[in-house]
């Protein structure tokens, strides 16, 4: 390629880089109206104590942000029977008093959509832009399933017997646990909860234990909202007291469903659990997102779907791209495009700077996870071109990486972090046979210009989830959810509300007609 010698790679993407010595040191406050900033468990309409607390700490910065009630299995089966309680009327409301529930519950993160913003840039690293980008997908759930809410259609069956009426019912299977991860800590919970509360159901929510205060933020609003007690409840844990508090929302029998965002180790765990009493689950797991460019694509707009979806919280999301795969044909020009894209467009600093497109990573441990994989790629014979060192406390530089191989880790473990591997490849046959090799699939990319060559390739990807020339492709109107082990189920859509019902068949006999 004709990138520039690393040194002055180096020396130049440090020009790009506030000073992160005075980032980490720096007090940035969390300025937001005191009702949302709640610290306390919610259960059955009423916020509840634990008898310990847990910190939340600033990523960015390391600081404490606030104390959060620490709740246990205790908490948790106070929680599960007061929505096992009030799924008893919950369940008899009708379609159309869920929907303005939802609708209002909508309208208030609306209103709020600044401070839930700040909520989620302090606590979980995102850019303020992007933490507003969240809370607008995070609200639409709620609008589209308030809308869905009045469209579960059941069915009349055409009859074989001239006595008999069939029909088919969709009914809410009861008390969901819901289950989130910190990289999307406020739309992760309302992706799962609308479709819930519209089906008739009533959730029991333990967030991440890195990102609560976006959670007890949507339990305050949904008491503003008017949702009545006991259907939506929060119950934050600690990393020490999440297994306990998991297996109360796993195990116990008064819970129909468990719907669970995280890595797949932790999912297979959850199944496990829910496989005694054989409760429903929908599962959204672990990525490992091929993004592949053919000779025929439009490498710009390659170049701009790439920083898009590798960039996007610093690279810790599950449908991010994570694999890259370029076309001998283009491979050079590829390279040379993204590095200069990278340089100029991106540069780390704390969310809350207007300037800053990338911000930390959750935790030291993310940090070194990218730092390990970078050193076993080198270490194989991979270039770095763009960035490839971490920096002070969870900052990792945004890397680019060429003659990347199959062999090397980045290319066989999911990453969530700011590494982009680029992979050589000369045949359509060769790319895919690469990107197929995986026991996961949530969302593929490529780019391409052929129009034969875009329906082989976007049926051929063994993923739930493409996108064709597009690096961003999560909407409210559309399934999410992934094949192999990437999970079961969909969310999102018009499908998204079926995880919650049951169907119930009904035949009518005995009729003269």
């Amino acid at each position: 390629t004709n990138a520039p010698p690393l040194d002055w790679t180096r020396c130049f993407f440090r020009r790009l880089l506030p000073d992160l010595p005075a980032v980490m040191h720096r007090h940035y406050t969390l300025d937001v109206a005191a009702p949302l900033l709640r610290t306390q468990g919610y259960v059955d309409g009423r916020w509840i104590s634990a008898a310990s607390v847990f910190p939340v700490l600033d990523p960015a910065t390391g600081q404490e942000l606030a104390r959060v009630s620490d709740c246990g299995p205790g908490e948790a089966k106070q929680a599960v029977d007061a929505a096992y309680k009030a799924f008893q009327s919950w369940k008899g409301t009708t379609a159309k008093e869920r929907s303005l529930l939802l609708r209002k519950w909508h309208d208030l993160m609306m209103l709020h959509k600044e401070d839930l913003a700040k909520l989620i840039t302090f606590e979980c690293g995102k850019t303020m832009r992007e933490s507003i980008g969240e809370v607008m997908y995070s609200s639409s759930f709620l609008e589209w399933f308030s809308e869905e809410a009045r469209r579960m259609y059941g069915d009349i069956v055409p009859s074989p017997f001239k006595d008999r009426k069939i029909l088919q019912l969709k009914q809410p299977v009861g008390v969901a646990s819901i289950i989130t991860p910190w990289n999307f800590p406020s739309a992760m919970i309302t992706r799962k909860v609308g479709a819930a509360l519209a089906a008739g159901c009533t959730v029991v929510v333990k967030p991440a234990e890195d990102t609560p205060l976006s959670a007890l933020a949507l339990a305050e609003l949904a008491e503003q909202a008017g949702i009545p007690a006991g259907v939506f409840n929060v119950v934050p844990s600690s990393r020490e007291k999440t297994p306990s508090v998991g297996h109360v929302l796993c195990t116990d029998p008064l819970v129909a469903k468990i719907s669970f965002t995280g890595s797949t180790a932790t999912g297979k765990v959850l199944l496990k659990l829910a496989a005694d009493t054989v409760k429903r689950a929908s599962m959204e797991l672990g990525g490992h997102a091929p993004f592949i460019v053919f000779d025929s694509a439009d490498v710009d707009k390659a170049v701009a779907g790439a920083i898009a979806s590798k960039f996007r919280n610093s690279g810790q999301t599950c449908v991010c791209a994570n694999r890259f795969f370029v076309q001998s044909g283009i491979y050079d020009l590829f390279l040379e495009k993204l590095g200069q894209a990278m340089d100029s467009e991106l540069r780390l600093g704390h969310g809350s700077d207007p300037e800053t497109t990338q911000g930390p990573l959750i935790n030291v441990r993310a940090a070194e996870k990218v730092v390990n994989q970078v050193s076993d790629a080198v270490s194989l014979g991979a270039k770095v071109l763009r960035g490839g060192k971490r920096l002070e406390g969870s900052f990792m530089e945004p890397t680019l990486l060429a003659d990347v191989t199959t062999d090397m880790l980045c290319t066989r473990e999911e990453t969530f972090g700011p590494l982009l591997p680029v992979v050589r490849f000369n045949t359509e046959e060769e790319a895919l046979a690469i990107a197929n090799a995986s026991n996961v699939g949530l969302a593929g990319y490529f780019y391409s210009q052929d129009v034969s060559q875009i329906w082989r390739v976007a049926e051929a990807l063994e993923v739930g989830m493409v996108g064709i020339n597009e690096g961003i492709i999560s909407t409210s109107e559309a399934l999410f959810g992934g094949v192999k082990q990437s999970g079961l189920g969909r969310e999102g859509s018009n499908h998204g509300i079926n995880e919650y019902v049951e169907v119930k068949y009904m035949c009518f006999g005995g009729l003269k007609l």
